[in-house]
């Protein structure tokens, strides 16, 4: 991206695009590479735009769409057991709406996995089959699927382990929900337009409990889908290799030139889908409520030297839960967290980060790039250490944007309820960011078409990659300057952290607006409606 503005236009746009951290979050950390069922990788919020008029409402505007994804990079072809999510593990997905940093509303998925014994006679004798398919499969629990995946969803208020909880269900009151089998290829489950249309049998329309009467309907899915996260993943994990020139012209995209469609788009994930109406996640007058997920696997395992028949049958798991995954803003523990801390973010919760704050205030991500871009750890490091600038939109949130009237320092990714959806054509790819620069500053917002981007939650389309690099190579600090005309000189609800960000602390100064990774959030393909991540890719395409 590149800016052409003056510093008031510069200083609320750098002002909005400071709030989040990075990016995607997949593998992140040492256990969670052993654990691939529950690692999770993007967590999306947002008001629901299916449907929605270009004044933001109709169809699903006063819904709030919820994804949260797991079990990352899959190999569409990687049968022939495929990705199934674990029986043995909880996934959930938490809302505070008061701003304590603590769970209000927890939305509990646990899974079953129903071996079907599908034999055939072979020489006399019903033989088991090796497959989880016995032919083609087109609707719910079809004939021919040899295992049946379905889940339950449980809404927990209060403390996730102590609370009151109760069971969502369908509309005819079952709590029992069918999830479909991956998509095995062509053969098994026809085009991808077939295939979507089996997909979408599985959207279940749910009843909420505790909910205001008439706003307590919404839908649930869980199924894969296609990985919809862009980034050059492996040329930057190998230590950013492009050159700085590449990288500093907004012209560049990755080596085919279409940006965002590139090696990680040929994967799938597995994600877990809710709508719900924004009434029932809000409480009181305030509009803001942050989210995060977590995934926990029971504290004791036994493994069976002997298994018996079935499915699953090695493991035995018992014990109380223990958190292994968590994810709020993306890729805070992949690039913020230091190695030796990345398991035990996992194992936190937002109500206890302070003690990670030095490697917000502090952080190593900016003179790691110097290095390995300039050979300079100071080539393009921000010198205003504690990065108050950093610190104060990761703590609590941005104040016009997403900051909820009395925050507990803590990393939740944060959504406004009262901003209005906009349709997906007219997203800006770059979120707040964008449509302020779009407008030509603050005083022309009254033209803004779209403020209901990330960090105002996160949506699909929000290229969060390159918003996020500007920010954490200093330019609100250049906004900032020797007036500290944005307040960034300290953190509020942490009186001891002060530094100057001005825009002497800028090595990049103005030139780090152009930073991106290369490729274009804005051309992964995505549907424009629930549940938003685009059909999987099949296990039977050419690659």
């Amino acid at each position: 991206m590149q800016f052409k503005t003056g510093p008031v236009t510069a200083a609320c746009l750098l002002l909005a695009i400071g709030g989040a951290a990075f990016a995607s979050s997949h593998r992140e950390a040492p256990f969670i590479t052993t654990a691939p069922k529950v690692d999770g990788t993007d967590f999306y919020i947002f008001r629901s735009y299916e449907g929605v008029a270009s004044n933001g409402t109709g169809g699903r505007s006063d819904y709030v769409t919820l994804i949260a994804n797991y079990q990352p990079l899959q190999s569409p072809y990687g049968g022939p057991n495929y990705f199934s999510l674990d029986p043995n593990a909880l996934y959930e997905i938490h809302l505070d709406n008061n701003g304590d940093a603590k769970e209000d509303l927890t939305f509990q998925f646990r899974f079953n996995n129903k071996l079907n014994n599908v034999a055939l006679p072979i020489g006399g004798a019903n033989v088991a089959i090796p497959l989880i398919q016995a032919g083609a499969v087109a609707n719910l629990n079809d004939a021919n699927l040899n295992l049946n995946e379905t889940y339950t969803v449980n809404l927990v208020r209060g403390d996730r382990r102590k609370g009151n909880g109760a069971p969502v269900t369908k509309a005819d009151g079952s709590k029992t929900f069918e999830k479909p089998v991956d998509y095995i290829g062509s053969k098994t489950l026809g085009d991808a337009n077939a295939y979507e249309t089996y997909a979408q049998k599985h959207i279940h329309s749910i009843k909420i409990p505790g909910c205001p009467a008439g706003k307590d309907m919404g839908k649930v899915f869980v199924g894969q889908r296609q990985e919809g996260f862009a980034v050059n993943l492996g040329t930057v994990f190998d230590l950013v290799n492009a050159p700085a020139s590449f990288l500093l012209d907004p012209a560049n995209k990755d080596a085919a030139g279409n940006g965002g469609q590139h090696v990680i788009q040929k994967a799938n994930v597995t994600t877990i889908s809710l709508e719900v109406h924004k009434d029932c996640l809000t409480a009181g007058t305030d509009p803001v409520i942050g989210g995060w997920t977590t995934a926990s696997m029971r504290q004791a395992r036994l493994l069976n030297g002997k298994p018996g028949s079935g499915h699953q049958t090695t493991e035995k798991a018992g014990g109380a839960w223990v958190q292994v995954s968590r994810l709020g803003n993306p890729l805070v523990n992949e690039l913020v967290i230091g190695l030796p801390d990345k398991d035990k973010f996992n194992a936190s919760k937002p109500q206890d980060d302070t003690q990670f704050l030095s490697y917000v205030t502090n952080p190593t991500l900016p003179a790691l790039l110097g290095v390995v871009l300039a050979g300079s750890a100071t080539a393009v490091a921000p010198t205003n250490l504690p990065r108050t600038d950093l610190a104060t939109v990761f703590l609590t949130g941005i104040t016009g944007v997403n900051k909820p009237a009395t925050p507990t320092p803590s990393e939740v990714l944060r959504l406004n309820t009262a901003i209005a959806p906009v349709p997906f054509a007219s997203q800006n790819r770059l979120g707040v960011a964008g449509e302020v620069l779009r407008v030509g500053g603050t005083a022309n917002l009254s033209q803004a078409v779209d403020l209901a981007g990330f960090p105002n939650g996160r949506r699909p389309k929000d290229d969060v990659v390159d918003i996020a690099l500007v920010a954490v190579l200093g330019g609100l600090c250049v906004i900032n300057d020797d007036n500290n005309s944005l307040g960034l000189n300290s953190v509020p609800g942490v009186p001891s952290l002060a530094s100057a960000c001005k825009t002497s602390s800028v090595p990049l100064g103005a030139s780090s607006a152009n930073i991106h990774d290369a490729v274009d959030q804005a051309t992964v393909p995505f549907l424009t409606r629930f549940p938003y991540l685009n059909t999987p890719n099949s296990g039977s395409a050419s690659y």
